[in-house]
């Protein structure tokens, strides 16, 4: 028998695999929501999101993409700015995400950071990126790197999302696009499709039974303890 004396057995559960597995599954498309990090009117960022929306679409997602054009930085304005509005309810309303940010300066853009830094953690009693799926991309005018997904992804994990463990990342992006903005075949087209197949078969895994995997042993201690202090209290 493990010894465990430093439990609070009251708030110990058994793994419940029938609300890890559940047996009715949604049927509505998945819902995810892309955000890119780049202003320029040829956008390799912004390029490489549309086609990856376009590869989401074809695997039976929902997509919509953020533009980030007029978004102000954070603390600049209030919450309610139709810029961070507008990025809230999207968060809100998806199931999964993608984000795709160049490398600029040996790291993802201000703007993609700013478009996360609106993000919080907790919104209106709910935590809006607790739970929900997220894929990395990057693009970068130079040799391959990894610094602008490696950033992403420690983001990704503070907001508390499951990251994917596929990534994309393409160097000389310059390269990889036709005139008319269309990624051209090649490796790391393939590997962006990868990455949005595996985002979707996660999302698909996870949405129904996200109550399960984000149900804690530390919070629902901690809740029970705030419970009882509430219900203790002496005086309103």
């Amino acid at each position: 028998m493990p010894d465990t004396p430093n439990l609070d057995e009251r708030h110990v559960q058994p793994i419940d695999t029938d609300r890890l597995l559940p047996a009715e599954r949604a049927t509505h498309a998945p819902r995810i929501l892309l955000l890119y990090g780049s202003l320029r009117e040829r956008s390799f960022s912004r390029l490489m999101t549309e086609e990856a929306a376009r590869v989401l679409t074809r695997f039976g997602a929902e997509t919509r993409t953020y533009r980030p054009s007029g978004l102000t930085l954070p603390d600049d304005a209030d919450a309610d700015h139709p810029k961070v509005q507008e990025l809230r309810d999207l968060v809100t309303w998806s199931e999964g995400m993608v984000w795709c940010s160049p490398e600029r300066h040996g790291a993802m853009t201000g703007i993609m950071k700013t478009q996360i830094d609106w993000i919080p953690l907790s919104l209106g009693g709910a935590r809006p990126t607790q739970g929900k799926t997220l894929a990395v991309m990057q693009v970068s005018g130079g040799s391959q790197s990894f610094n602008a997904v490696n950033q992403l992804r420690i983001l990704g994990r503070w907001m508390r999302l499951l990251t994917i463990p596929n990534q994309s990342s393409t160097p000389k992006a310059f390269l990889e696009f036709d005139d008319t903005g269309r990624m051209k075949p090649s490796p790391f087209y393939d590997r962006m499709v990868d990455v949005m197949e595996e985002l979707m078969k996660f999302t698909i895994l996870t949405r129904d039974n996200k109550a399960c995997l984000l149900d804690r042993y530390s919070e629902r201690k901690e809740s029970a303890a705030e419970l009882s202090k509430r219900v203790n209290q002496k005086a309103i």
